[in-house]
């Protein structure tokens, strides 16, 4: 089902989501399959269950519709449940990124330009995977909303000034979006 997603200003975007109960299949699967609805129907490219209002440690990300920049990215499409980074690289790299709940800001953010991840699958698999380029920003990117962190708060204070009254904008409801969005 297509949720609402909610933006900045919203609390659950600031609590640090708890971890997802595996015995729980079928609440676990409904999850999964609004996160995957509300994703398409928004255009993103990922989505963290705090981002429609569930204070679950589950994303998705799909790089599909990036494969013309980064042909890497045809078919990728991860869901991550309960994930902990196990290694982050030393080398960083910065990108412009953009969020879903932070409509019409873009930001250069810095991150490790790898990491080893260990998570649960949609199938309740164990998985330990490395990623690097623009697959391991969009994880990064959304497993930093697991934790109540939002990327503007990445960003360098100057440019944080300047989004300011944007960022006051989208906090107070006063945004337009294309899909159902929500304070």
């Amino acid at each position: 089902m297509i949720k609402p997603i909610y933006l900045l200003g919203s609390s659950v975007l600031r609590d640090v989501a708890k971890e997802v109960d595996l015995n729980d299949k079928e609440g676990i699967a409904a999850l999964i399959q609004d996160l995957k609805d509300t994703l398409k129907a928004s255009e993103g490219v990922g989505l963290a269950s705090p981002q429609i209002g569930v204070s679950s440690r589950v994303v998705i990300v799909n790089g599909d519709d990036l494969k013309d920049t980064f042909d890497y990215l045809e078919g990728f499409e991860r869901v991550i449940i309960n994930p902990v980074i196990v290694e982050e690289s030393e080398k960083i790299s910065e990108y412009e990124e953009g969020c879903l709940s932070v409509p019409g800001v873009y930001c250069s953010v810095r991150r490790p330009a790898s990491i080893k991840l260990e998570y649960y699958n949609e199938n309740l698999e164990k998985v330990s995977e490395e990623f690097s380029g623009f697959a391991c920003r969009m994880v990064q990117h959304e497993l930093d909303h697991l934790d109540g962190v939002v990327f503007v708060d990445k960003v360098a204070p100057i440019r944080k000034k300047i989004i300011a009254k944007k960022l006051q904008s989208i906090s107070k409801g006063n945004i337009h979006t294309k899909y159902k969005s929500k304070i």
